[in-house]
């Protein structure tokens, strides 16, 4: 079943939402040569603290404890890395993926963070996965359906002009999720349309999706290394993971995990976000 959410538990998760905006900023500041994956993780865990939240990271899922208020994925890691003693390199991208609980409510959201200066191809990378993630969230209306937001991510991607010596690998089997009382909850949001998958539920007010599209240089396959946490391309090419958590509203999409609650990049895209609850 999907947890459809009231206008007030919308409000607490967007409270939730900025909590994790501003551990994701304070994170993105400190992305230079050098700073270990672990540091970073460091400054996530003190902003949600101060913020009187708690991790949703840092904990078990499904028999499998995470140590990290973050997972650090850097350049041919996807997703899920574990934050440690590796140190960043002129160079490198970094995804990092945050969340928090407040109130008992979830936030979740992720960011792909260019260390100093990188390859054209690497920035493409970036800013094409951050744009299939806008372009899923414009699709976060009333009475829609959840193929039309996995669609919409698919079919940006699809769009775009190839990497030099390379393609658009969209990871297979990763996606978003629903949230709301948990982290991971029903539905599963894939990042592309998969046959025999059918449309999925119609997106009403009050149903909250973590939209976040994961793309490499190269191959959609992936594995899972010894750590049974970080997911790696199987051929080596970089991926770029984004990610925000969105409701949808009688007045449109309110991107929970914004600042500004989506406004000026659904702007560009011709849509209107929901007001923010909590200006």
């Amino acid at each position: 079943m999907v947890e459809i959410k009231t206008p007030e538990q919308i409000a607490k998760m967007r409270a939730a939402g900025l909590v994790v905006a501003e551990a994701l900023k304070a994170c993105r500041e400190a992305v230079a040569p050098g700073v270990t994956t672990q540091e970073l993780n460091d400054v996530a865990d003190k902003v949600i603290t101060d913020h009187g939240a708690t991790s949703n990271f840092r904990a078990n899922h499904g028999g499998l404890w995470f140590p990290g208020v973050i997972c650090a994925s850097v350049n041919n890691e996807v997703v899920h890395g574990i934050p440690g003693d590796r140190a960043l390199q002129e160079g490198d991208i970094i995804s990092i993926d945050c969340g928090a609980i407040l109130d008992g409510w979830h936030g979740d959201s992720a960011i792909t963070v260019a260390v100093g200066e990188v390859r054209p191809e690497v920035e493409m990378l970036s800013r094409v996965t951050e744009g299939s993630m806008w372009a899923g969230i414009a699709q976060m209306k009333k009475n829609n359906r959840l193929v039309d937001v996995s669609k919409a991510i698919e079919g940006f991607i699809r769009r775009q002009p190839l990497p030099p010596k390379g393609k658009w690998g969209i990871t297979e089997g990763y996606g978003g999720h629903g949230i709301g009382t948990a982290m991971h909850m029903e539905p599963h949001v894939l990042n592309y349309v998969e046959r025999g998958r059918g449309k999925g539920p119609k997106l009403v007010p009050g149903t909250v999706l973590a939209i976040e599209p994961m793309v490499s240089l190269g191959t959609p396959h992936t594995t899972v290394l010894e750590d049974d946490w970080t997911v790696v391309t199987n051929d080596g090419t970089w991926a770029s993971h984004w990610e925000h958590s969105v409701a949808v509203t009688e007045q449109g999409p309110l991107v929970l995990t914004a600042f500004d609650g989506g406004k000026a990049e659904l702007a560009k895209l011709g849509i209107t976000a929901a007001p923010d609850p909590l200006a």
